[in-house]
C-alpha cells in the first residue's frame, strides 16, 4: 500500500532545484515553507508546499506576495488525464494571481516548473463580449435567478421561439415571412426549420404549424407566469 505523500517530501527536490540555479535555501523561515536567496537579488523566492491544490495553498501564497514578487506553489505530479485538468485550471488561476506553478514528481524528484510570477494583464475576447451584450439586449426581463442550473435557463433565442410558438398557436400554421412580421422574429423561418425544442412542424412547403410538443411548452410557461 503507498503511503500518502506529506509536504516535507517535497521539500528537498525543491530545495536541490533552487541550489543548483545559485540560490541558498532554507526552510520553515518566519510563515514561509520555503525562502531562497541569491547573491545580488533583493527580493528572496519563495516556495509554498501542500500535498495537493487547495484553497488555503492559494491564500497563503497570495499572503506570501506582500513580502516577494517572486512566489510559488508547489504539489506532487499525480498521474493521468484528472491531474492534467487539474494542473491546467490552477495555471491558468496561477496566472492570474501573480503565482508561480511547480510541481516535483516524487518518484525521482524531478521539479518542473510550469509557470513563473509575473503581473496579469488579462486579454478579452471580443466575440464572446460581442456574444454576451447581444444575448443581454435580446432577453426581455430577467425571466431567469443567478446561481441556478444551466438546464432550463430562459435565452434570448427561447423566448423568440416562444412568440413564435404563440403565435401559431393562435393563428395556426402560417408563412415564415407572415410570422416574422407579426412576432418580429426576423429568423423565424429558420427557427421553425431548424427545430431546436421540436416545437414546430412543417405543413407544407414555407407553411409551419405547432407540434404538441409546442403545445405544452406554451402550458408550461403560462403555467409559470401564474397563468391558468
Amino acid at each position: 500500500m503507498t503511503s500518502r505523500p506529506k509536504e516535507s517530501d517535497l521539500y528537498l527536490p525543491v530545495k536541490a532545484f533552487l541550489e543548483a540555479q545559485g540560490y541558498e535555501v532554507k526552510a520553515e523561515v518566519g510563515a514561509a515553507d520555503v525562502v531562497a536567496c541569491r547573491v545580488g537579488e533583493a527580493d528572496p523566492v519563495i516556495v509554498e508546499l501542500k500535498t495537493g491544490f487547495s484553497l488555503v495553498l492559494f491564500h497563503q501564497a497570495i499572503a506570501r506576495q506582500s513580502i516577494s514578487d517572486f512566489v510559488y506553489i508547489a504539489v506532487p505530479r499525480g498521474p493521468g488525464r484528472r491531474f492534467m485538468k487539474a494542473l491546467k485550471e490552477n495555471r491558468s488561476l496561477c496566472r492570474r494571481l501573480g503565482i508561480g506553478l511547480i510541481t516535483v514528481r516524487l518518484k525521482d524528484g524531478h521539479v518542473e516548473v510550469h509557470l513563473d510570477p509575473a503581473p496579469y494583464a488579462p486579454r478579452q475576447v471580443k466575440a464572446r463580449k460581442g456574444r454576451l451584450l447581444r444575448e443581454f439586449a435580446r432577453r426581455e426581463g430577467d425571466p431567469n435567478v443567478g446561481g441556478s442550473m444551466r438546464r432550463g435557463l430562459v435565452t434570448a433565442y427561447r423566448q423568440d421561439a416562444m412568440r413564435i410558438a404563440a403565435h401559431l398557436a393562435q393563428n395556426g400554421p402560417s408563412r415564415g415571412a407572415a410570422v416574422a412580421r407579426a412576432t418580429g422574429v426576423e429568423t423565424a423561418t429558420r427557427m421553425m426549420a431548424d427545430d431546436h425544442y421540436g416545437w414546430f412542424e412543417r405543413v407544407e412547403r414555407g407553411i409551419y404549424g405547432l407540434t404538441p410538443n409546442g403545445v405544452k411548452a406554451l402550458d408550461a410557461f403560462a403555467r409559470s407566469r401564474g397563468g391558468s
